[in-house]
This record gives C-alpha cells, structure tokens and sequence, in this order.
C-alpha cells in the first residue's frame, strides 16, 4: 500500500493540474461489481477527529502524540498552517499502513504569516480563532472554490471578540486579521445555521480567551449537531468541561488545555460507501478498528443500511474497538432520513439504485460544503438517467434505470466516491476527477479496487497518478 504523506510547507498534493493519468488529465473508470463481495479492511483515521485533536494540540500547555492520525490533503493543510503560527509537528514511527504517528509540541504562537486553507472548512472556520491568540497580522486565503463558502460567521463572531478582520465586506475569503497575543472572551451571539463548524471552531480556542467563552447560537437551525458535541468530547479529554445550559448555548470557561497521547478513530463516514456496497453487489464487507463508543456521524451508517435492507453486525475485539459487517440480502429500499449530514451524497448514491422512494431533509447546509452538494447529486444523477428532485432542504430520490456517463466531482470529495458506488452497479460510470479523494482518503481508488472488489489496484491508485 502507498502511503500519503505530508512532506512540508510546500506540499501540494493535486500538484498544479490534479490527477493525471498516462501525462494528461483523464477520468477514472469506475469499477462494476461482477459478483457478491467479502471484503475486509482497514481505513485510515478520521478527518474530523485528527484536525481537532492538531487544533488542540498546538494551543495546549505540553507535547501531544497523535497516533495513527490522518494523512489527507485536509490534514496536511492543517499540519502546514499551524506550523506557519509556531507549532512543532514532527512525524514518528508507528504501526499504522497509512503513515506515521504525530507528535505536537506547542510554541508560541506568531503572525507575520498567511494561511492556505485549500477546500478545506476545519481549516478556514478552526484557525482564525486560534490566529488571534497569536502576534502579528495572519491572512487566510484557499481554492477558488473555498471562497464561495460561508465564512461571514467566523469574521463577525472575531469583530464581536474584538479582533480587528479585514475582508472588504465579502464575509467569505480572502480575509486578513490582525491579532494582538490575546482575546478577551466572553459572551457573543452568532448564526451558525450554515455550519456547526463556525461553532466548533470557537469552542475548541474558547479556553484560551482570558474571559473563557459564553457563545449563543440565534440561528433558525443548527446542523449537524454530532459534530458540536464531537468538539466537546475532544475538549474534555484535555481537561476543558464545556457547559451546554440550554440548546444552542455553550460555555467554556478559562484554562490550561491538557497535552494527550491518543488514537485517532478510523474515519466512519469514509467508511459508508465501502459499507454500502454489500447492499449494492451483495456479499459482505467488514470494517475493523470500528469503535465501539464515538461522536462521529458516519457511526449512524450502520442504522441507515439496516433501514435500507442490509444486516449489520459489530463484533467486540477489545480495547473499545470491533469489527463491524454489513451483509447484502438482495434488499436495497428506499427510506424517509432527517439530517443526512455529510452521509447524504453516499445515502443518495445508494438511493438511486434502490427499491422505492427516498426522500432527505434536514440538509440545505450541503449548499455551502466543498460544493452545492444538492444541486451537484440532482444533476449527476440525473444525467445517468436517474430521477432527483431538489426541495427546500434536501432531496426525492425516485429510482429509474441508470446508464453510463461521466459524473462530476466538483472538486467535492464525497461526490467522487458516490459517482463510484453507482459504477459498482451501472457499468460505464467515469469519476471526472477521482484525486478529489485525496481530501479525506488519499487511498480510496486502491482500496475501492484492490481490498473491497480484490483487483489489482495500481491501474487507479490516486496515490500513484497525483
């Protein structure tokens, strides 16, 4: 297996001209299922837990280890930016096949810098809380498509923290702030209804504001709830108890946040479309290192395919992990689901290959994701032939016969890998640009066609052609 590795402040990993295959731009033939799988494998850590733990990691009182951490684009943005404030981050030996354990030790904090936030929302909505607590002026900028995300949370809730922000009155990127060694704190309204993000990111530096952080939500809704308490969680193993009085209201009061040595969680969203194919070729797919007990969303997939036909088992291994198994019945029905979150392009991808309707709510925030993610599963699907309304805040999906064509990532990630769980289906499906799932899981094409349809991978292995 190749290994995606972070290799310094100059590291891009899309290079200038994204995947290239055979010395020219080309797309990815998504591979069709010829019979019942049973697979079995291992995926690497999770996004989500391994930029939060780097977040708190540089802003504690002592080193931390990060074992078995993540190493995506994502991750790597997060690595480079927090350097450029004054961070150690050095790689060490481990035992994951994935690359390298971290360790972080905390310096002090320095501005004079600019920061790349790529496409990445941890990484623009996480640091600019933390880049106020440092010295000096700190410009963050990213891809052409991060500037069409919502960023105007972040730059008001600084404004109302008393950090001077420039951003020409845009509310999104490019913009630049002036920080002063310190934040004051205390208490301030915001509307994160486009993003729990804009939340988190105040709650994980809210300890280090010399008034802590009393932080209320005046939005219409707030989406994707499991990752706020996620950001508890982390919290609270460095020592930091937030308060959470009512709904939408958070306190984190001041103090020293704890170095830790801990292991990051395997990614469970990334693992859905892998479960989800049992449902679609049939046979099984088993996941190890699957915890028993976790704040991450994708944990919810194991309800969704039961819902959608499939049966599902965890068994224990020790150590609070387990090994969990989708097993394929012949069964892939629709379903009625609130609050897809991030799961909602895999939960479609399935959707439009089932039995019945389905039918997502709860999710218009996937307009400011990586791209509008319902309008790009409308069209994609759509263009193969597949029937897709978009409403108010989510998505019917009727199914109908699906041909071949070329589905387009929008350099989105979670729309890559559901473009390929319809190919394992409907023969001729071509992923535009499958290197978009260096984001999160640089080794998808590999493991998509080496561990989970057990066919030589290096004809598609994103790691090789970037």
């Amino acid at each position: 297996m190749h290994v995606f590795k972070y290799s310094g402040p100059e590291f891009n990993p899309f290079g200038d001209e994204g995947l290239i295959v055979g010395g020219e731009p080309g797309p990815w033939p998504a591979p069709v299922a010829t019979g019942p799988l049973s697979a079995r494998l291992a995926l690497p850590g999770s996004k989500s837990l391994t930029n939060r733990e780097l977040v708190l990691s540089a802003i504690a009182i002592g080193p931390s280890t990060l074992r078995a951490p993540l190493h995506s684009r994502d991750t790597a943005l997060m690595i480079q930016a927090l350097r450029a404030l004054g961070t150690s981050i050095v790689e060490l030996p481990g035992v994951s096949p994935f690359g390298p354990d971290l360790l972080i030790t905390p310096g002090e904090l320095s501005g004079g810098t600019s920061i790349d936030c790529g496409l990445a929302g941890t990484v623009m909505r996480f640091l600019p809380p933390i880049a106020a607590l440092a010295l000096g002026p700190v410009a963050f900028d990213g891809d052409a498509s991060a500037r069409k995300r919502p960023m105007r949370t972040t730059i008001d809730s600084l404004r109302a923290l008393g950090v001077d922000v420039n951003d020409d009155g845009r509310g999104k990127l490019p913009f630049s702030l002036y920080a002063t060694g310190s934040v004051a704190g205390g208490e301030i309204e915001i509307d994160a209804s486009a993003s729990s993000q804009f939340v988190s990111g105040l709650l994980l530096a809210g300890a280090r504001f010399t008034n802590g952080l009393t932080l209320r939500h005046i939005g219409d809704g707030l989406p994707s709830l499991a990752h706020i308490d996620m950001t508890i969680a982390t919290l609270a193993r460095r020592g930091v108890v937030v308060q959470n009085p009512e709904a939408g209201v958070w306190i984190v009061p001041p103090g020293a946040i704890a170095g830790i040595d801990i292991a990051i969680e395997p990614d469970l969203s990334n693992a859905g479309p892998f479960l989800g194919a049992a449902l679609v070729a049939g046979g099984s797919v088993t996941v190890t290192g699957w915890p028993a007990d976790t704040t991450q969303v994708g944990a919810e997939m194991a309800t969704i395919l039961t819902d959608m036909g499939g049966e599902v088992s965890f068994v224990e291994t020790g150590d609070g992990l387990g090994e969990l198994t989708v097993t394929g019945t012949g069964t892939l029905r629709g379903i009625r689901l609130d609050n897809a979150s991030e799961l909602a392009p895999t939960i479609a991808a399935l959707a439009a290959l089932a039995e019945g309707e389905t039918v997502l709510t709860g999710i218009a925030h996937l307009r400011g994701h990586e791209t509008d993610r319902l309008a790009a599963l409308v069209a994609e699907i759509t263009a193969l032939g597949g029937d897709v309304t978009e409403t108010d805040d989510g998505l019917i999906i009727r199914p109908r016969p699906l041909h071949g064509g070329l589905w387009h990532s929008y350099e989105d990630h979670r729309m890559a890998t559901a473009g390929a769980i319809i190919g394992l289906a409907v023969d001729g499906v071509l992923v535009d640009d499958i290197a978009a799932t260096a984001k999160t899981l640089p080794q998808f094409p590999e493991l998509w066609a080496g561990s989970l349809l057990g066919r030589s991978a290096r004809s598609t292995s994103a790691l090789d052609l970037i």
